[in-house]
């Protein structure tokens, strides 16, 4: 399975969750919150990042589950 960085993104009808490189969203939800939980659980199976987008389309937020090539030091 390819490891696709997951978008959360706004959608006309909420938010969607869109896999890296995709035309087409894999999920639409009603909040941000229920479109990032999905692509948590996605991004959790394929060992991949979750970029949470606001509503200006910009990068907010990003979260790395699995193998994390840059882990926090400490």
């Amino acid at each position: 399975m390819a490891r696709k960085n997951q978008h959360v993104v706004p959608h006309t009808n909420g938010w969607a969750v869109r896999g890296a490189g995709n035309s087409r969203v894999t999920s639409v939800h009603e909040t941000q919150r229920e479109a990032t939980e999905r692509a948590r659980d996605i991004a959790n199976n394929q060992s991949s990042e979750v970029l949470i987008h606001g509503r200006n389309g910009r990068i907010r937020e990003r979260n790395s589950y699995g193998n994390d090539p840059s882990p926090p030091e400490g």
